[in-house]
């Protein structure tokens, strides 16, 4: 399946800022809390984008494993390096895509990680099997993403306000069925951990900042609701004034992200 959308970083630290202001719990913690990792391990984050999983491994093992990163994007890899100068860490950033076969030699790594990223893979039994192949027998796979009852607020408002329904999601669509299927073929042990985060907004402002970013003109997944810039601005509003007539009725919004986390066993 061709994956024809990438989040631009924008976007995403748009979110991710949001997620920490208005979210109720700490997802990087739940994270660490399950994984348990151990001292001295070599680690890969596959699609790790601007280094964040992997600088939070670094820190809780407190240097103390030798760490990987991968990404397909030069720009968020520089964007690790410079950060991993900065901090003065030792992480390797790597080019990496997974729709290709990886550089790395078989049962390479105790722990392989792919957070929020898996749902861009072209072919599912290729990634995971990759994946499956470098890692250590008895080492571990974690991937995370989006359930299927998702920031359901986000959906029903886009819905009231614009009469449509709403297209397929790459995440939620796939990783509950596909992703955790493969995987269960592939490893001995696999069990799905749910992660449920509300996000509270008193005012509507920072709500819409992250449908913005949700729904920003590049990304190509939104494109049945616009073609253009003024499409856009159209929607927005009347997305804003939904919004806004459920906060004047409900005093809030919230909107519960639910999150996979799927942890296997070679």
């Amino acid at each position: 399946m061709k994956i024809d959308f990438q989040e631009t970083t924008k976007d995403l630290a748009v979110r991710i800022d949001i997620h920490s202001k208005f979210g109720a719990l700490d997802i990087d913690k739940w994270m660490l809390d399950l994984i348990q990792l151990e001292k001295g391990s070599k680690i890969l984050d596959v699609g790790c984008g601007s280094g964040k999983q992997c600088f939070s491994y670094y820190d809780v093992l407190h240097g103390d494993a030798e760490i990987t990163g991968g990404d397909v994007s030069e720009d968020l890899l520089n964007q690790a390096r410079t950060e991993n100068k900065r901090r003065g860490s030792d992480i390797k950033f790597d080019f990496l895509d997974f729709n290709l076969p990886f550089q790395y030699a078989d049962n390479t790594f105790d722990f392989v990680s792919c957070c929020f990223a898996i749902y861009y893979a072209e072919n599912v039994p290729h990634t995971i099997s990759e994946m499956h192949r470098i890692t250590k027998p008895g080492g571990r796979l974690f991937t995370t993403g989006p359930m299927p009852a998702n920031k359901q607020l986000f959906y029903d408002i886009i819905r009231e306000a614009t009469g449509k329904t709403i297209p397929p999601m790459p995440g939620s669509s796939r990783f509950s069925t596909e992703f955790l299927s493969t995987i269960k073929s592939l490893y001995s042990q696999v069990d799905l951990h749910i992660f449920e985060n509300p996000l509270t907004f008193e005012s509507v402002e920072p709500y819409i900042a992250y449908t913005r970013a949700s729904m920003s003109e590049d990304r190509r997944l939104w494109s049945s609701f616009f073609v253009g810039k003024d499409d856009f601005e159209k929607i927005m509003n009347q997305i804003t004034e939904v919004a806004k007539k459920r906060l004047d009725l409900e005093g809030k919004l919230v909107m519960t992200k639910v999150v996979g986390g799927i942890l296997a066993t070679k």
